[in-house]
């Protein structure tokens, strides 16, 4: 079932016409999927102190051997004597043999692109790793398959007592015996791999993902459920796990629904809380979407509806605290959950908006006093000078015109037109480093890192959200175009644009399908914080173009995006 689209416009040019894809179709089947079976001789056990003496490999694809790589190394170092009995490699045998970091390369070379296989894996890849970091080489990003974790799952312990190489050449009569010399035993490891892979594809298994997925020991009740994503699309999306009453338990997105969500039944989830939630799963909806952002912002609207109970962030994005100027004839700074045009935030807890207002309040000289001040008084006689622990405002009787200009340099400060508070608390951490007063100077330091910080975010956040209309295009993986249609803040429209597809008429739909925004009079017009940074995020991404705005999109030119690499180096000197 397919969840209606929460007020958010679309319009997509893909084929109207779906496949739907065979389930060996999804993943590339284990009869097409190329091996490289492994093993290796050493001088001992431990990667990091013995060395490789033989590597023998195998190639196979759909029960057929490719090619086969075997030659003795000389490990730089004589063969300990049980190493001797074992194997029958002696020191002198390798004396002419190359040298590791000759081998290394073509054995690379050789399982490029293939899955690696090996019987106890750990053990083998341990030691190819170790070589290849001690040469300076680039490790591949293999997936490697352990013939004995293979074995351990498939075989029952009646049938396989032990699954060590030699016992399973017995149970499954293999043509090369394995004899301790690297290529022997790789060559029977393949017939053990082919058998134990006849075993799984009785069992269902018919492709490499299902295969990982089917290593780790998963519940059948888990196993049982992975019917409940069959219906699921191969497209960018949303989830939502519903429960027995039809509540929703989860939402997330992925790049490729019917994957993602695959893995929840599968041994890849060892998270014991979604193990949970999987267990109480009585069906899946989705919601498809154009591209990545589209996905995001829907999961976070869809996070705000239903408050899931299994997701851990961003449940409550209204729940925020800003910091706020009071409405008084003496201005002071309050943390609020309201905030409006002038407010500095969201801050997704109390304590760091009252640092940061600590810090505004000191260096613009606003006054903490609580008591209520009228009209037609004065601020001043009855508070003590800040320097000693008293209001910041001072002693000195002010009127609410001369405290006026405090009030504005806040003001300025948030909206970004004057930065002089930033750069007054850059001269005082001078000033104490000078003095060698290290510890006061880290302690102001790291107060005008948070503010800093704090600001530019506000700032860059409020700058995407001033715009009545934006729409960008970015460039798609494959070729063509991804589109948002941006409204004050919020994405009211979401599509793609093929390779070959001419983009403007997609444009044009998608602005005429895009969703009628209200803005409200808050920093952020009404929308989160948490969308409008994904926007924003996606806008500042690489190959990101305005195709057409309402307004200039430009952040204030004394704000704090001019501090940013400052405040970076603070909270790494803090760190």
């Amino acid at each position: 079932m397919s969840v209606p689209p929460p007020s958010l416009g679309r319009v997509s040019s893909r084929d109207a016409a779906a496949h739907q894809l065979t389930f060996d179709e999804l993943d590339t089947p284990l009869r097409d999927t190329t091996f490289v079976v492994v093993d290796l001789e050493t001088t001992g056990s431990s990667p990091a102190d013995d060395a490789i003496t033989e590597i023998g490999a195998v190639k196979i694809r759909g029960g057929q051997v490719l090619g086969e790589l075997g030659t003795l190394v000389d490990p730089g170092r004589t063969v300990p004597p049980h190493i001797v009995t074992l194997t029958g490699i002696t020191s002198a045998m390798l004396v002419d043999a190359p040298r590791i970091e000759q081998v290394l390369p073509s054995f690379l070379e050789f399982a490029r692109g293939a899955v690696l296989v090996a019987h106890n894996a750990p053990f083998d890849v341990g030691f190819l790793k170790a070589a290849v970091a001690r040469h300076d080489l680039a490790w591949p990003p293999f997936q490697v398959l352990c013939t004995v974790k293979l074995a351990r799952r498939v075989l029952s312990r009646e049938e396989a007592p032990s699954v060590r190489l030699s016992a399973l050449a017995d149970l499954f009569h293999v043509t090369t015996r394995p004899t301790h010399r690297a290529l022997d035993d790789a060559r029977a490891t393949v017939d053990v791999l082919h058998a134990l892979i006849e075993r799984v594809g009785n069992l269902g298994v018919h492709s490499y993902p299902e295969l990982v997925d089917y290593l780790p020991n998963v519940s059948s009740a888990q196993r049982g459920k992975r019917g409940l994503a069959a219906h699921l699309p191969r497209t960018p999306g949303v989830y939502l796990f519903r429960g027995p009453s039809d509540e929703v338990l989860y939402v997330g997105t992925a790049v490729n629904l019917q994957r993602r969500v695959r893995g929840y039944f599968t041994g890849s989830e060892t998270r014991a809380r979604m193990k949970e939630m999987v267990a109480l799963a009585t069906r899946i909806d989705h919601v498809e979407c154009a591209h990545g952002l589209e996905a995001a912002v829907r999961e976070l609207r869809l996070l705000a509806a239903h408050a899931p109970p299994y997701n851990r962030r961003s449940k409550f994005p209204k729940r925020a605290w800003w910091i706020t100027l009071t409405d008084e004839p003496f201005p002071r700074l309050s943390i609020t959950r309201r905030a409006d045009a002038d407010s500095l935030g969201p801050f997704t807890n109390r304590t760091d908006a009252a640092d940061v207002a600590a810090t505004i309040t000191d260096v613009c000289r606003i006054r903490n006093c609580t008591k209520k001040i009228r009209r037609d008084q004065v601020h001043g006689p009855d508070c003590p000078d800040g320097v000693v622990g008293g209001c910041p405002a001072g002693s000195d009787p002010q009127t609410p015109e001369r405290y006026g200009a405090a009030v504005a340099a806040v003001r300025a400060l948030i909206r970004g037109t004057d930065d002089a508070p930033l750069r007054r608390l850059r001269s005082r951490i001078d000033e104490l480093a000078a003095a060698e007063l290290f510890e006061s100077a880290a302690r102001l330091r790291d107060r005008t890192a948070a503010l800093g910080t704090a600001l530019r975010r506000a700032q860059r956040l409020a700058a995407v959200a001033a715009i009545d209309e934006l729409v960008a295009a970015r460039p798609r993986d494959g070729g063509g175009w991804e589109f948002a249609v941006v409204r004050a803040g919020r994405l009211a429209s979401a599509g793609v644009a093929p390779r070959g597809v001419p983009p403007m008429p997609v444009v044009d739909a998608l602005t005429l399908a895009a969703e009628t925004v209200l803005p409200e009079p808050s920093p952020l017009r009404g929308a989160t914080a948490g969308e409008v940074g994904l926007l924003a995020s996606w806008l500042d991404s690489p190959g990101t173009r305005i195709v057409r705005t309402s307004d200039g999109y430009a952040e204030p030119a004394r704000g704090a995006g001019a501090w940013q690499r400052w405040c970076a180096l603070a909270r790494g000197a803090a760190s």
